[in-house]
């Protein structure tokens, strides 16, 4: 039976509160560990993947598995793929960029949606939908421009800006591979197990080998660690697979706009960080792109 509409309303919104913490909770780990760049952001990748795949253990029991179609596990374990790329990706930008650049390009998924199903799933782009893609590629363009006469956050930022970008790019194909999934016979729970387990075993390894640990840190971090994986990913991240059972991916990325709205007033408040005029005007045009892109492929 399909929800009310006021139900997803409200599942949605306490997930866009739940992700909007997700920078904050990165950057408050990075300085309590005193460590930044891709070692440090595949512990945090890894913690934040590998603790709710521990609390979704049980739901592996309750995974009717003779109801799902062929090709289901196949469409979830490339999901689960996906993850990790978008996390590493997305931490270690914030390593490099402000808070403001890299939410605000990490929630460009309705353009790379749009693109995606144009190619996969050979969904013709309306006019709105191109003109929503120039106008955000033009908001983009001026965030790199912006940012080689200026200094952000980061030592570099345009690689900053890159690695979010290729965030996007995973989540957008995270988010039609999950819903493929979810279409061929998966509950949310035994979706997510799946996911959760093959971006663990695929992250596990990766992060040994970089030489970065897990022990040894202070209390602070571990405590931070553990935040990111409750909120952002547990309560955020599940709230809006389950949406995206209900209603569109393109509908689900248009509502992930006010990520980097409330993550950037966090950022002011907590740490003082102000986009400049320049920055910030680019990044209202690239906003202004993927809203309209969003309703165009929402409406079509």
């Amino acid at each position: 039976m399909k929800p009310s509409k006021w139900l997803i309303l409200l599942v949605l919104t306490v997930g866009i509160l739940a992700i909007s913490a997700s920078a904050i909770l990165v950057r408050l780990a990075n300085l309590a560990a005193g460590m930044n760049g891709l070692g440090f952001s595949l512990v945090i990748a890894t913690s934040r993947i590998a603790i709710p795949t521990l609390l979704l253990v049980p739901a592996w029991s309750k995974i009717q598995w003779h109801s799902l179609q062929s090709g289901s596990i196949f469409y979830a374990s490339l999901a689960g793929v996906c993850l990790p790329v978008y996390f590493v990706s997305w931490i270690t930008s914030l390593s490099y960029t402000s808070i403001a650049a890299s939410t605000t390009l990490v929630t460009t998924t309705p353009i790379w949606v749009a693109f995606l199903s144009w190619l996969w799933l050979k969904e013709k782009p309306t006019h709105q939908t191109v003109i929503g893609i120039v106008v955000a590629m033009i908001g983009g363009l001026m965030v790199a421009l912006a940012d080689i006469g200026e200094v952000v956050v980061g030592s570099h930022p345009l690689l900053g800006n890159l690695l979010a970008i290729i965030g996007a790019w995973a989540t957008s194909l995270y988010m039609l591979l999950g819903r493929k999934a979810q279409s061929m016979g998966f509950g949310i729970g035994g979706y997510l197990v799946v996911v959760y387990s093959v971006a663990t075993v695929v992250l596990l390894p990766i992060s040994l080998v970089s030489g970065v640990g897990y022990t040894g840190y202070s209390g602070s971090v571990y405590f931070y660690l553990l935040l990111t994986a409750l909120l952002p990913q547990l309560v955020g991240h599940t709230t809006l697979n389950w949406s995206v059972r209900w209603i569109s991916p393109t509908l689900v990325s248009l509502t992930m706009l006010f990520e980097p709205i409330g993550a950037s007033f966090l950022g002011y408040l907590l740490f003082g960080e102000v986009p400049s005029i320049i920055v910030l005007l680019a990044l209202i045009v690239l906003l202004i792109g993927v809203a309209i892109t969003a309703t165009a492929s929402q409406k079509k």
